[in-house]
C-alpha cells in the first residue's frame, strides 16, 4: 500500500494525522479515546482526531 500524508496538526509524530493510499481511502493517525462506551469489533479500532484537522484537509483541497 503507498500511503501519502495529506494534513496534520503538527510536524511530529504522534500529532493527528490523515494520508491517503492508493486504494483510494484514508488513513487517520490520532488517540484511542479510553471512555467512548461503543462496542467496537475487534478487527476494528477507533481514533480521534481534531475538527480542525479536518477543515484544514477540505480547506486545501485534498479530500
Amino acid at each position: 500500500m503507498k500511503v501519502t500524508k495529506l494534513v496534520s496538526t503538527c510536524e511530529l509524530k504522534d500529532c493527528p494525522t490523515l494520508y491517503a493510499t492508493d486504494r483510494d481511502t484514508l488513513l487517520v493517525q490520532g488517540e484511542t479515546p479510553p471512555d467512548h462506551g461503543l462496542r467496537i469489533p475487534a478487527h476494528e479500532s477507533l481514533v480521534e482526531i481534531p475538527m480542525d484537522l479536518i477543515r484544514r484537509a477540505i480547506r486545501d483541497k485534498l479530500i
